[in-house]
Formats: structure tokens, sequence, C-alpha cells
């Protein structure tokens, strides 16, 4: 399974951007997507994920400012970004688990909030 994610870049604090991810070549269902993210010298962390049927789960510190969505059809996963913050730049990654066989990973989109 291939994924590759586009959307990344510079934007000022209170500002928004989009991420999305396709996924490509999975012979199996893809079950979940998501989006995870390692900062400077942090460990990679979840952000958002979201389920085949649409059921979503978010880290804490993105509430109410993230929102993930995925359109099945395309095997697609988007990340929806608002009043971003300093603390949100990251590598963001994007995830697929398939079963049977495992979770893909994409390589990876920067995102930099500005102060």
């Amino acid at each position: 399974v291939q994924l590759q994610a586009s959307g990344g870049g510079l934007v000022q604090a209170g500002g928004s951007l989009r991420l999305s991810c396709a996924a490509s070549g999975s012979r199996f269902v893809i079950s979940h997507m998501g989006w995870y993210r390692q900062a400077p010298g942090k460990q990679r962390e979840l952000v958002a994920i979201i389920t085949r049927s649409g059921n979503t789960n978010y880290a804490d510190s993105v509430k109410d400012r993230f929102t993930v969505s995925r359109d099945n059809a395309k095997n697609a996963v988007y990340l929806q970004m608002n009043s971003l913050k300093v603390d949100d730049t990251a590598v963001y990654y994007c995830s697929a688990l398939t079963v049977p066989a495992g979770t893909y990973w994409g390589p990876g989109t920067l995102v930099t909030v500005s102060s």
C-alpha cells in the first residue's frame, strides 16, 4: 500500500490548513485511516483517526480545532486544521490499516505554524 499526503506548508498562528492523503495498491479493505504527527525531539503521536464507518477519535490537544474525514471510494483521508497553534508544528503522517495485512505509513508532510 502506498500513501501520498499533500497540503502541508507554512501558516500563521490562528490560520487553517487542509491535509489530504490517498492510498493506492491495497488488495484488502482499508479499515482505519488517520493522522499522526511528530514534532522535533518528540515521539510520534496520534492526531486523529477515522474508521471505515466514520467513527472518529482525536487527541485532546486538537479536539474542536481539527476535523478528520474520509472518502472510502477514493481510499482518501483528510484533516482540516483550524485555529492552528505554534505547538501544532510537526511532520504529519497519514496511516492506513488494512485487514488483514497491517498498518502502512505515508512519507510525511511538514506543517509549520509561525507566531
